[in-house]
């Protein structure tokens, strides 16, 4: 049956009323008032933009071949079920446009809050230093971070699919608002950071792969063990990250947001991909005895156990957390020690600067530092807040002193990143030493 007039009136309406609408979302260049401090890093912008400007102009292409088809005489033969098949898909494609468009609208528009806009310009530093290595193995994509409402943080990874298929063209990394209290914003960024960092070296594939095999060599609740090590791993691995470039400080933010009734942190749920609390903080300490030897990870895993004193569980929960902790030693080593191919024969823990981040150098910094206040600011954003989390875990730092340092780094990162265009703040240049001495 052919098309009727009336459905070609009415869904050449609807058709133009998409087209009308989706020339009324303008470049954000247009519509984000911020000052120059607040803005997102320029390649991110960019990035954005084109990202945007080149979804708009194909959903405008398919909009007017639409019209021209409805109108011609094969969208006239085609029947009314037909028209409003493809008008339909069209509209998908256009709510999943304005979908994509939304998503960056939360990190932008936040710019133009009062003192948060320029925050989280610091943050956007901070995660670009969290996913730059020695070595540059790979090429870090633009990162721009937000506030939020909930407990924790998430990350859209950058060259993952967006409502709608298309890429994501920059990391996009959700900060609870709650977070912004002090050092430990660090913790829950840097891990984000660590997924996208995780995913750009392939570490995912390649440790479960050496699991599955440690797996299969053990039976019984050992093999149980090991099969968790391998549903958690992605996890994990963001928080060796974060570990691995702020040191102790994401230790004190893990237990910052870990620190929940009994009951969620004894909660063990297998189809989880994040290791349940109480072990999550274990292999945390474990992961820093590892790499920055020292007392304080004894002391940490200590009091972890005085907060949540595993006596009291059923006796099926403490075998299964006998054998996890039997296993342990072993991972942890394994974790560190593997080689991915991305890191031409390296290991793990050889691809960050961990003798910079060492608890005795870390210390040397800060009383340095308190004696000449402005080298914090020259300093890389990572290694800065390792210096804040080892003098808060030392309690050699004061909280509103914490939260006075925390401010004005992120205000200094933001004008040192709006006066160089794209520098990350800590590589030394003329540029960042004149912001500093004004």
């Amino acid at each position: 049956m052919p098309t009727s007039s009336a459905a070609v009136a009415t869904l050449d309406y609807e058709a133009r009323a998409l087209l009308n609408r989706l020339a009324r979302v303008r470049p954000f260049a247009l519509t984000t008032p911020m000052v120059t401090a607040a803005n997102v890093p320029p390649a991110a912008a960019r990035a954005i933009e084109l990202h945007l400007v080149a979804g708009r102009r194909r959903l405008r292409e398919l909009g007017r071949h639409y019209v021209t088809w409805l109108r011609s005489p094969a969208g006239r033969r085609a029947g009314d079920v037909e028209a409003q098949r493809r008008l339909a898909f069209l509209r998908l494609r256009f709510n999943a446009i304005l979908h994509q468009f939304d998503i960056f609208a939360d990190v932008l528009t936040q710019r133009a809050e009062a003192e948060n806009g320029v925050w989280l310009a610091g943050l956007d530093s901070l995660a670009a230093d969290a996913l730059r290595l020695p070595g540059s193995p790979f090429e870090p994509p633009p990162a721009v971070t937000y506030l939020d409402r909930g407990q924790g943080a998430a990350i859209r990874r950058a060259r993952t699919r967006l409502p709608g298929g298309d890429k994501n063209p920059v990391a996009v990394i959700r900060i609870p608002r709650e977070r912004m209290v002090g050092s430990g914003i660090a913790s829950s960024l840097v891990h984000e950071a660590g997924h996208q960092g995780a995913a750009l070296l392939g570490l995912v594939d390649s440790v479960r792969k050496e699991l599955r095999a440690e797996r299969l060599r053990h039976g019984g609740r050992q093999a149980q063990a090991w099969e968790l090590w391998q549903r958690w791993i992605s996890e994990i691995l963001a928080d060796f990250w974060s570990l691995a470039q702020v040191g102790v400080g994401a230790t004190q933010g893990l237990m910052g947001v870990v620190s929940l009734p009994r009951a969620f942190v004894f909660r063990l749920q297998v189809d989880d991909p994040h290791p349940f609390p109480w072990i999550r903080v274990k292999l945390s300490t474990a992961f820093g005895a590892l790499l920055y030897p020292d007392p304080q990870w004894s002391l940490l895993d200590r009091l972890w156990e005085r907060f949540y004193p595993r006596q009291g569980l059923d006796g099926e929960r403490l075998a299964l957390i006998a054998a996890i902790e039997a296993t342990l030693p072993d991972f942890v080593r394994r974790l560190a020690g593997h080689r991915p191919a991305a890191l031409r024969g390296r290991r793990l823990a050889d691809a960050f600067d961990t003798a910079a981040r060492r608890p005795e150098r870390l210390r040397a910094l800060w009383q340095s530092w308190r004696r000449r206040p402005g080298d914090m600011r020259r300093a890389a954003p990572t290694l800065a807040f390792a210096v804040l989390g080892q003098a808060k875990q030392d309690r050699r730092l004061a909280v509103e002193e914490e939260g006075r340092w925390v401010s004005d780094l992120l205000r200094h990162w933001a004008l040192v990143s709006a006066l160089t265009g794209n520098e990350i703040p800590g590589c030394a240049s003329p540029v960042s030493n004149r912001v500093q001495a004004a």
